[in-house]
């Protein structure tokens, strides 16, 4: 059997205005040509609500309970571009499969994982945490340390339609809708009327807003000022969904630490919990890369560290 595709649609820039460490993000024109590239990329967790209707259809409304995508970010998008995404065949019964995204010509976007727990199965980003090799010295992630807790656990989160999210998503999730790429019935006050919780759910998309609209209470201190962009993400959902005007407590902590030639990344694992309840309903996490040649005193830093250059 040949994989299922969505349509190729148009993803929206809406974070050229983001801002973090008191500068402009990858995701402005200007910063993100100055770093070589050709133009301001898309969020990748944008593309997320592409797989959706795919993903309802192959595991039913229980994946927004029990879903999971897992996803390593292979090129950028700028705006303007087309996208589609897909998912393969899998055999009768089995509850995870492989998933991706392309480009009109052809080229890679995303590859993951999608899954259906309790039984997830090894997720794109377990594999590649299995694979890490530690650095011997890190220069803008030295001061972190894997098993690190966030220093504001818990932190209070919520999402309304109406929230701005802050410097980190200068928009609602209201303003979010009327852009989506893939929109859904569920993500309305109307259109969740017919669902199984008949109230709004939060777009896989905006799961990963939600996580870090506080992410700046967690201390987790770098060099800089640097820039960094999503490497991977992975949204599990355990038990939900996540619900809009729903209050959550975040709990975070460094799980993994790792570099290539051109980046430091920090792997951040964030537990979703019902802030009445005290369930846990979701866990995210996200690799983010930041590029060494976007921190003014990265060779600097390396010799006082004693860190090879050429690591």
């Amino acid at each position: 059997m040949s994989a299922i595709f969505s349509e190729f649609r148009h993803p929206r820039q809406m974070l050229a205005h983001q801002e973090y460490d008191g500068h402009l993000s990858i995701h402005d024109d200007k910063m993100a040509e100055g770093l070589g590239f050709a133009g301001a990329p898309i969020e990748g967790p944008t593309h997320f609500s592409q797989f959706v209707h795919l993903l309802q259809a192959q595991f039913g409304d229980a994946f927004f309970e029990r879903g999971c995508i897992s996803a390593h970010y292979q090129n950028m998008v700028v705006e303007g571009e087309e996208v589609r995404a897909f998912v393969e065949p899998s055999s009768r019964g089995s509850t995870s499969t492989r998933i991706g995204a392309e480009k009109r010509d052809g080229t890679p976007v995303l590859t993951g994982t999608a899954s259906l727990g309790p039984e997830y199965g090894d997720t794109e980003l377990d594999m590649r945490r299995a694979r890490l090799t530690p650095s011997d010295q890190l220069v803008i992630l030295a001061d972190l340390v894997v098993g690190q807790q966030g220093a504001g656990n818990p932190e209070a989160a919520q999402m309304t339609f109406d929230q701005h999210m802050g410097d980190l998503y200068p928009f609602t999730l209201a303003q979010k809708l009327s852009a989506i790429t893939e929109m859904h019935p569920y993500y309305t006050s109307e259109g969740a009327k017919a669902s199984p919780w008949g109230r709004p759910i939060i777009p896989w998309e905006m799961i990963s807003v939600l996580v870090q609209y506080t992410s700046h209470q967690a201390g987790f201190r770098t060099r800089g000022p640097a820039v960094g962009l999503f490497a991977a993400q992975e949204v599990k959902l355990i038990n939900g969904p996540l619900f809009v005007d729903q209050p959550y407590l975040l709990e975070r902590e460094i799980i993994a630490l790792s570099e290539s030639k051109r980046t430091e990344s920090n792997w951040i694992l964030t537990r979703v919990i019902d802030a009445e309840s005290k369930v846990l309903c979701a866990e995210v996490i996200l690799n983010s890369a930041t590029m060494k040649n976007s921190y003014a005193k990265y060779e600097e830093d390396a010799a006082a560290l004693g860190k090879p250059l050429d690591a």
